[in-house]
């Protein structure tokens, strides 16, 4: 089966600034660095559709959902949170965004690709059930999840959040549902700083300012890739924040493309023993254009192998 890579033009609409970090120029990064890596030319490119207010409803509070609808300006700006800004076309992005997820998981599970990327934005991992926070309106890989287990009845999936951040939306949204299990790997102390203990099912991985790859690599094989093998996943779900690179100064990690590769190398051996190689990763942080670009060519390059 074939690797589908996903995005939508209206992802590029949410525009908050030329001074802020969550930019377009994110999508041209990876776009120009894919072409130049000669992937471009060998993966399907699909483009998403919206997604629905049903499907959002799924994974976040109705009157969240209703109230992001309402609040859209027609021309200036609404600021959800101290970090989370809606422009006109903000919602417009959103939808295109969490639709892409959704898409992937019915190319997935309808056996139509065997691997997604979803290049969009806003992001999504911060965003809980029914609060926008941290750049994101809608939970990108939560309304993905929700999908499948609404859709096919999937009862097991692993969700794998690499970014610097935690991925406090996720959690909040998921914190009950064992259906789910999610790992989340973050700076500590760092922003969004509340970060809870976990429980069975929720496996956080604080690590300190100035982790390298080897620091990562024996957190990731000392306390996820057995649970998440035992888990025996249906579906593997990938938060994909590269903000942890060491050229990223949005953080304090020290983490290279390699690094990368590794644990998406590490996930798809899972994949392949339990859910037929089926991953689904979607874009989170990641602001160092050039080590964006790279990263996530090194990480769908991974995916498809």
């Amino acid at each position: 089966m074939s690797f589908v890579f996903i995005s939508h033009p209206a992802c590029a609409l949410h525009d908050v600034g030329d001074e802020h970090p969550e930019s377009p120029e994110r999508l041209d990064a990876i776009n120009d660095r894919l072409i130049a890596s000669g992937l471009d030319y060998s993966i399907l490119r699909a483009e998403a559709a919206k997604a629905t207010r049903k499907q959002l409803y799924l994974a976040h509070d109705k009157t969240y959902v209703d109230k992001l609808f309402a609040c859209t300006p027609k021309e200036g700006k609404v600021q959800l949170d101290d970090d989370t800004t809606m422009m006109p076309r903000s919602l417009e992005a959103a939808l295109y965004a969490a639709g892409a997820n959704v898409m992937a998981v019915d190319m997935l599970m309808q056996d139509k690709a065997g691997q997604a990327f979803c290049a969009v934005r806003p992001p999504g991992h911060h965003a809980e059930r029914d609060k926008a926070m941290g750049f994101c309106l809608f939970n990108n890989i939560a309304v993905a999840a929700h999908w499948a287990m609404h859709k096919y009845k999937l009862e097991r999936i692993a969700i794998v959040d690499f970014d610097v951040h935690h991925g406090n939306g996720t959690e909040d949204i998921f914190f009950d549902d064992e259906r789910v299990l999610f790992c989340s790997s973050y700076e500590y102390p760092f922003y969004p700083f509340n970060v809870g203990p976990g429980n069975a099912h929720i496996l956080n991985m604080p690590l300190p300012p100035g982790t390298d790859g080897d620091g990562f690599r024996e957190a990731v094989i000392n306390q996820w890739l057995d649970k998440i093998d035992a888990f025996a996943p249906q579906l593997i779900l990938i938060s994909a924040g590269f903000d942890g690179h060491y050229e990223d100064d949005m953080a304090h990690f020290r983490l290279v493309e390699t690094d990368y590769d590794w644990i998406t190398r590490e996930l798809k051996q899972i994949a392949n023993k339990h859910c037929n190689g089926k991953m689904l990763s979607t874009l989170e942080g990641g602001y160092a254009m050039s080590a964006l670009g790279r990263s996530v060519t090194v990480h769908i390059k991974a995916m498809m192998e």
